[in-house]
């Protein structure tokens, strides 16, 4: 790993909250992911309060930012704020896994014109395929109906021959992602008001709304867990709150109603089937004030 203040090809930033089970099987992986590229791996603590930064501070490869629970979005620009000059911007959740030269392969893609990001090919723990390639939000896509195989209806792609093949997409899951430093900075890096989740929908479609592309590749491999820090009543509302903002964002308010009452029927659905965490997040789509906080999102019945 290259000292802190020489630039570097590849600046990795990572955020860790109660990620001690799994970061230092991450960090494990990295040098022999980056092959023969220069690289830095600053990581910002969002507060953990398990073993994390234990694990982090008995180590040597890797700088370790101590910060309060600012969010994903914010962790993630500071954790490059403090690293050095770079060419490419890895982002890595904690509980992910790389293989060995996943970055070189991954920044080939990354060099053709008009790429702003690069997504690889991502297994589950099982080693089974890990759907991480979206389509953009709509509001026929609003109940997420994969099941159907019918794209306008779905979001998530699961056809798995399209993860044979290199190609554009509109976004990915965010867990392992490589990004052109210059338009990172010229977009402004991640948007902070989300705080957590719907940061790397918005950042791949303001990368396309100038032109550059969000691509797969299937040359380059990694497996994430997924939940390394789990899944609460208020993360999962934080979840369907910001799709909602986001979608509000890109059209506008009156669109946004249709879709914000569908997301009501669909949560009230799950709730129904036995989804416990929705009814909390129903009763926050109905009363602002229950809302997170963090999220500033309580001044209004449709979330902005």
């Amino acid at each position: 790993m290259t000292g802190q203040h020489e630039a570097v090809d590849v600046a990795a930033v990572v955020v860790t909250y109660n990620s001690a089970d799994h970061i230092a099987a991450l960090l494990d992986t990295v040098p022999a992911a980056m092959g023969d590229l220069s690289y830095s791996v600053v990581i910002v603590d969002n507060g953990s309060t398990d073993g994390t930064l234990a694990v982090l501070e008995a180590r040597t490869d890797c700088a370790t930012v101590r910060s309060s629970n600012v969010g994903y979005a914010a962790g993630i620009n500071r954790a490059l704020a403090a690293s050095p000059d770079s060419r490419w911007v890895l982002v890595l959740n904690p509980d992910a896994s790389l293989d060995p030269d996943m970055v070189p392969r991954m920044g080939e893609v990354l060099n053709e014109p008009d790429v702003a990001i690069v997504a690889p090919r991502v297994r589950e723990e099982d080693g089974s395929l890990s759907p991480t390639l979206r389509r953009r939000p709509t509001l026929l896509r609003v109940g997420g109906l994969s099941f159907t195989g019918w794209a306008a209806f779905a979001e998530r792609i699961e056809d798995p021959r399209e993860y044979e093949y290199q190609h554009e997409v509109d976004w990915a899951v965010g867990a392992i992602l490589l990004v052109d430093r210059s338009r990172y900075d010229q977009l402004g890096g991640m948007d902070e008001s989300y705080f957590l989740y719907s940061e790397e929908t918005d950042l791949s479609l303001r990368a396309k709304d100038r032109g550059w592309r969000t691509v797969y590749t299937p040359a380059a491999g990694a497996m994430h867990v997924g939940g390394g820090s789990g899944e609460s009543e208020t993360t999962h509302t934080m979840k369907i709150l910001n799709r909602v903002r986001l979608y509000r964002r890109r059209t506008g308010p009156v669109r946004a109603a249709l879709y914000f009452g569908a997301t009501l029927l669909i949560e009230l659905r799950r709730a129904v089937l036995g989804h416990d965490k929705s009814w909390a997040t129903l009763r926050a789509l109905l009363r602002p004030a229950k809302r997170p906080s963090v999220l500033g999102a309580s001044d209004r019945l449709v979330p902005r």
